[in-house]
């Protein structure tokens, strides 16, 4: 089983995308995702929440959760989300850096960008990982596909 940490600062919009495709998309046996932050704030953004909602992804009982070491060490790969400096940095760690906007504030259609753009990129890493969750008819008819 392998394990994807996403993190950013706040664990509050980015990361939370990114998990939540990353769970929807993978197999279950092969790979899950968490995700972090750095600075985590108290809740999920608003406009994340909508955004995910409108795919069928149900945020409001998430939480955003520190990133800790122990947390930390129970991943393979860590992707960080374009916080730049303030990104985490776990040493031994595989990482990757997705350069993507915060959502936080952002009007609605900017949001769903974003949010189309974290789905594309996790798509593209389970596909490119051989995580990738046989297809259903139900998951070829929705959003999660």
């Amino acid at each position: 089983m392998k394990t994807v940490l996403f993190a950013c600062v706040h664990n509050a919009g980015r990361s939370q995308m990114a998990a939540a495709w990353f769970n929807a998309l993978s197999d279950p046996s092969r790979a899950r995702a968490i995700s972090a932050g750095t600075e985590p704030g108290p809740r999920v953004h608003p406009e994340v929440l909508a955004a995910m909602t409108e795919e069928g992804i149900d945020l409001s009982a998430v939480k955003p959760q520190r990133l800790t070491d122990a947390l930390a060490s129970q991943a393979t790969l860590l992707v960080t989300m374009g916080c730049g400096e303030v990104c985490p940095v776990v040493p031994g760690l595989r990482r990757e850096d997705w350069p993507l906007e915060d959502p936080k504030g952002k009007p609605v259609g900017r949001v769903r960008e974003i949010r189309d753009e974290v789905r594309a990129r996790v798509a593209e890493l389970v596909a490119r990982e051989g995580w990738a969750a046989p297809r259903t008819d139900e998951q070829g008819r929705s959003g999660a596909r």
